[in-house]
């Protein structure tokens, strides 16, 4: 069978140490799939023709031994019939069934041991198979994550960037402008207010003075006695 020419190495193949050794371990997760379920699928084929092969052999060996014993007992009966020549009859196809019977036991025991190896190799591929998979399917949830925690660091980055001391520093400083710019506005209010006041307060003491003197007048010309 020609699965049976690479049992060894199967059998010897050490998916995990191969694995550690992989620059894309996902992609050499994909190549190995694809080779161990071609492989499965042909020892499952193969297994199932080694195994009627050992089953037709065992069955031929029962077959072959039931033959002799039927001849053995073919040869007494003869031999108590006194029929010598009878019995070596029997005898001599005994002879030949029992040379046959040890060729039927030797492909026997042969088919018997390819059936162990392909029981071996199915068992071995279904469990790498398995955990293939599911290796396969950690490194997606890991390259899920990875590109999650990537795009976070990415959105993080930006947010730092746009938060920096030098953005800070720039707010600062419009802030600043603002404030300066609004004291100045209100310097300017407040000094054409004090103005106005000022002008108003001069308005009213030129009165109060022009109303002493007028006061001043009128008692000089009192005192003086002109009406």
């Amino acid at each position: 069978m020609g699965i049976l020419k690479r049992f060894s190495d199967i059998m010897s193949a050490n998916i995990n140490a191969l694995l550690d050794k992989a620059e894309d371990p996902e992609k050499m997760i994909d190549e190995y799939l694809r080779d161990m379920r071609s492989d499965y699928q042909q020892v499952k084929s193969e297994t199932a023709v080694v195994l009627a092969q050992a089953k037709n052999a065992s069955r031929e060996v029962v077959e072959c031994e039931q033959e002799i014993a039927n001849l053995t007992e073919y040869a007494k009966k003869a031999v108590k019939d006194n029929n010598d020549s009878d019995a070596k009859i029997f005898l001599a196809k005994k002879v030949q069934s029992q040379a046959k019977l040890e060729s039927l036991k030797k492909e026997a025991a042969i088919f018997d041991q390819n059936a162990a190896k392909m029981r071996q190799m199915h068992d071995k591929l279904f469990g790498d198979i398995q955990m293939l998979e599911q290796k396969r399917e950690m490194l997606k949830s890991k390259l899920k994550m990875a590109k999650t925690q990537e795009k976070m660091a990415d959105m993080a980055g930006k947010y730092a960037a746009s938060t920096s001391l030098e953005s800070f520093e720039s707010i600062e400083d419009r802030i600043n402008q603002e404030v300066a710019k609004a004291e100045a506005l209100a310097e300017l209010s407040s000094s054409t207010q004090d103005s106005d006041v000022e002008t108003l307060k001069e308005k009213y003491q030129d009165t109060k003075v022009d109303q002493d003197v007028d006061d001043e007048l009128a008692a000089l010309k009192k005192e003086m006695g002109i009406q």
